[in-house]
């Protein structure tokens, strides 16, 4: 019997004013798998990534993640969308990574990571440091604890916002391009994180342009365009022989 999809996305159509940017996007991701989306810009991907959290409102479709509607309770004929304690409350089985670091700046890296875990899941103040402390040294940054944002570089502010979605103990982990704003010489300690992650069985999606990332490390590689799935299957299959005369042209630009 197949396990229970980590993620199920179904039918999900999205449009903002009169553009459609999904249109009718469905995946399944298991538990511990690595999924990573390519293509190229304004094809849905990121749209697709914040729906999973319910950042973004689907105008249809459905998304569970561990088995539970995020953003909605489903009454069979109607959705009746949550009220916001119960969808920060799902939310918080989703971490997610940015482009942009999005760290509190008046906070330091060790106070960047224990506000969720105090505030929102009111854990013990003792626990929450400790558990802190030890996921900073995961991501190589113990030494860092007490560093506010704009004295660490682009890079070790990346390892701390992922440390810091780390620290809600979610059940999925959501990177979009977390490498895109880094210097290139940076790229690599991010990607380093995100591997160990990945050994570990965390479940990730993944919205990347680092192909050499993807073919590394993903599952299963799906590319996007237009607001549709082109094609998916392992990265052998779509980055090393795609069938998709649109993924071809792709790859043959960005690989």
């Amino acid at each position: 019997m197949e396990p229970t999809p980590a993620v199920r996305i179904a039918d999900v159509h999205k449009r903002f004013g009169r553009v459609d940017v999904l249109k009718g996007v469905s995946l399944d991701v298991r538990p511990g798998e690595v999924c990573c989306i390519i293509g190229p810009s304004g094809s849905g991907k990121s749209t697709l990534l914040r729906c999973v959290n319910h950042l973004e409102k689907v105008q249809a479709g459905r998304i569970w993640v561990d088995g539970r509607m995020i953003g909605y309770a489903d009454h069979g004929d109607y959705l009746q969308e949550l009220d916001e304690r119960e969808i920060q409350r799902r939310r918080a089985q989703v971490g997610m990574v940015f482009q942009r670091f999005n760290l509190f700046p008046h906070l330091t890296a060790l106070e960047n990571l224990v506000e969720a875990p105090i505030g929102v899941a009111k854990r013990p103040r003792t626990e929450a440091i400790a558990e802190a402390r030890q996921l900073l040294a995961d991501v190589g940054l113990a030494h860092k604890a007490d560093a506010y944002p704009r004295h660490l570089s682009g890079g070790q502010q990346q390892r701390v916002a992922i440390a810091r979605a780390l620290a809600m103990k979610p059940r999925v982990m959501l990177f979009d391009e977390p490498t895109s704003a880094l210097d290139p010489e940076l790229v690599g300690e991010v990607l380093a994180v995100m591997k160990r992650l990945a050994e570990d069985g965390m479940t990730m999606i993944v919205v990347t342009h680092e192909i050499g990332f993807a073919r590394e490390v993903a599952d299963t590689v799906v590319f996007m365009d237009d607001g549709r799935i082109v094609e998916q299957g392992s990265a052998r299959e779509v980055i090393a022989a795609p069938r998709h005369p649109r993924t071809r042209d792709f790859l043959a630009r960005v690989a």
